[in-house]
């Protein structure tokens, strides 16, 4: 049986017909104030695209897609027309399947007082989608459960390969080993106490039957979970007798924890005929070209749809480089972006750190003022959204950026002047589990701003891409206003709600709820001022429920810490790790509370720090540890002078409640009450 790619059972699904609309002023002069065009399913290619739906003689109409009214576009500015107008494409509701990445060049651009928009018509939903409808199955067995079976030619000639499913709008899962949790490794051939953490392993040494010459092993792959990356390794043979894997490529980093080389990397392996057994499951055949799906209960093959993507982006929006022509104010409203799907080439398992290499699906470069807004991007295995070289003062603004492979937005080297707001971003990390709900790379005068980030597996935000001291583009960066939650998750080490890294003075974190901070081994922190971390301003924010600390400094200097609640670290509530002989940061009226002794942790023998004015308090009211010495002796070594410990009576901190009472001892000692109603998104005006 063959896979069927004719998608008009998809489209008619989605199609959407409103009513009649006129166009409002369209005119093919060169002096019109306002142009207005129409998209939908059912336009075609020769209609003027004046009018929102076919008229009645079936003479005219909107045109059929966003690109053939982009071309149109073009085509009336190469007869001198609409050059300096608004212009608004209406797109109606429904599917629009790409046949490729819809792209934008510097000819396409609008200019500040007119843009060119692309935008959702009235309330109805259009979706460019990058996918491509799967059908033609048979019902078969197959170990043991009722499966539909379908053949997709192009996998089985080699040109095309996907590792996410959708059903009915649902990302259904690989076959996975263990179903839960994870298998850990036994040994690495080779690796020596001289082996450096930066080198990689092709070979690793498995336990009991974790992993067997299964069928079809090069459809295998392992995902190994170590230091704070993910490695994707393919299976090139397996050796059951000694229980050594071999692997395609070598993994990024060792396979061990970062600072325990008999720590070996955990893994689950993905793509297993065998384990095909349950309900939602599915599985890839190269070889054959076949697909497999476990379907749930009361689903049948006329009463779903299901998609695979087709597609590594769904648009691209690049100017050129070296001074040449920028693209300009283009807008993106109400739109949704779907089914992307991109592969690490075969030389590679994976990035350095936050899954880097891995792009964007709505993809900007040499872009300046262009706006996407009020829309979705889901269904993806990258990131959402990047912003590459040569970005300046582009927006992403009130959109939905959900069911992700990798992480949300990505600010790339070379690019500025970035707004991210009133974004809600997660979950995400499912394919790249290294990926960032916000990257912020060798870039400054970003403002990632009222976002609700939530459920991945590395960290939340994360600004700059220098470690120590060297000099830093990543400057004067705003975080604010944002609601960061279970991020880690347990699955990788040293990460955190918000990550820093480099000399960023003007760079400003504050007015954050970040809570639920879940590392595998070391390194759940809520803040976190990494390598170089300099003359950063964190205040006004709300941390808990860290695995570590809800704020740790590796090492950097003269960061300003204050008026901020800690509270409920696991491990301590404040760390610091290397000993600098400067000033590494001052700490000053904040708040910390903790269930735990253990106040400060790692390393403060030095004493090149500063706090002062906090409050201390543990809830049952049992002694506290400062770095090993009790409250008063840590006093007597000039710290602290004026800080108590003190309840500072919260209202309900166990769960998630810092309201201060009006009687609260901060407060006597400057503490500024923090207000969460303007944390996390806000309504859209």
């Amino acid at each position: 049986m063959r896979v069927s790619l004719n998608v008009g059972r998809w489209l008619g699904r989605s199609r959407l017909i409103g009513s009649f609309m006129a166009v409002a002023f369209c005119t093919t002069t060169a002096g019109a104030d306002v142009v207005n065009l129409y998209v939908a399913t059912d336009g075609q290619a020769g209609w003027s695209g004046a009018i929102a739906q076919p008229n009645p003689e079936g003479t005219d109409g909107p045109l059929p897609s966003l690109q053939a009214a982009r071309d149109a576009i073009r085509a009336a500015r190469a007869r001198g027309e609409w050059t300096d107008v608004p212009i608004t494409v209406h797109v109606r509701g429904g599917t629009y399947v790409l046949d490729d990445a819809l792209t934008f060049e510097p000819a396409d651009s609008g200019t500040a007082g007119a843009p060119i928009t692309y935008a959702a018509y009235a309330d109805e939903r259009p979706i460019l989608s990058g996918g491509r409808l799967i059908s033609g199955w048979h019902t078969t067995e197959v170990n043991g459960r009722t499966a539909w079976v379908t053949e997709v030619p192009e996998v089985k000639a080699g040109q095309w390969y996907f590792r996410q499913l959708f059903v009915d709008g649902q990302r259904r899962p690989r076959t996975r080993l263990p179903k839960e949790g994870f298998y850990q490794f036994a040994g690495l051939p080779g690796v020596t106490a001289e082996t450096r953490w930066g080198d990689g392993q092709t070979r690793a040494v498995f336990q009991d039957d974790h992993i067997r010459s299964w069928r079809n092993l090069k459809d295998v792959e392992v995902v190994a979970l170590h230091f704070w990356i993910e490695s994707r390794l393919p299976i090139a043979e397996v050796d059951e007798s000694r229980k050594i894997v071999t692997f395609t490529r070598e993994s990024t980093f060792r396979l061990t924890d970062a600072h325990n080389l008999k720590e070996f990397a955990r893994y689950y392996v993905e793509n297993v005929f065998e384990a095909l057994d349950e309900p939602g499951q599915w599985y890839l055949d190269q070889s054959s070209g076949t697909l497999t799906y476990l379907p749930l209960p009361g689903q049948t093959p006329e009463s779903v749809t299901v998609v695979a993507p087709r597609l590594d982006q769904l648009v691209r929006v690049t100017g050129e480089a070296d001074g040449g022509s920028k693209v300009r104010d283009i807008e993106f409203r109400g739109l949704t972006f779907q089914h992307a799907d991109w592969c690490l080439p075969e030389d590679s398992a994976g990035s350095v750190q936050a899954a880097v290499n891995v792009p964007g699906a709505v993809y900007f470069e040499h872009a300046e003022d262009c706006i996407l807004a009020d829309g979705e991007v889901s269904h993806v295995s990258g990131y959402a959204v990047e912003f590459g070289a040569g970005c300046r003062g582009n927006r992403v603004d009130n959109c939905m950026l959900t069911s992700l492979g990798g992480g949300g937005v990505k600010i790339g080297h070379g690019s500025r002047n970035t707004t991210v707001h009133n974004c809600r971003i997660g979950p995400g990390g499912y394919f790249y589990h290294s990926a960032v709900g916000v990257w912020i790379g060798s870039s400054g005068h970003n403002t990632v701003t009222h976002n609700h980030i939530h459920h991945f597996y590395y960290t939340g935000v994360s600004v700059g891409w220098t470690w120590g001291y060297r000099e830093n583009p990543a400057v004067d960066n705003v975080i604010e206003y944002n609601h960061i939650h279970h991020i880690g998750q347990g699955y990788l080490s040293d990460m955190g709600g918000i990550y820093t890294l480099g000399v960023s003075p003007g760079t400003r974190i504050r007015y954050n709820l970040i809570h639920d901070i879940e590392a595998h081994t070391y390194g759940g922190w809520g803040l976190y001022t990494d390598e170089g971390s300099s003359y950063i301003l964190l205040e006004n924010n709300i941390v808990y429920r860290c695995k570590h600390s809800g704020f740790h400094q590796h090492y950097g200097s003269y960061n300003v810490v204050k008026n901020n609640i800690f509270a409920l670290g696991q491990v301590a509530q404040m760390m610091r790790t290397r000993e600098e002989p400067h000033t590494s940061f001052v700490f000053e009226r904040n708040i910390v509370y903790c269930d735990i002794p253990t106040v400060l942790g790692s390393n403060w023998k030095n004493g090149n720090y500063r706090l002062d004015y906090n409050v201390y308090w543990r809830e049952n009211g049992g002694p506290l540890d400062f770095a090993g010495h009790s409250f008063e002796a840590w006093q007597a070594l000039g710290n602290d002078s004026h800080s108590i410990v003190a309840d500072p009576l919260f209202k309900d901190p166990d769960n998630g409640d810092f309201t201060l009472d009006p009687g609260s001892p901060a407060l006597k000692l400057g503490f500024q009450p923090i207000d969460t109603s303007r944390i996390g998104p806000v309504e859209a005006p």
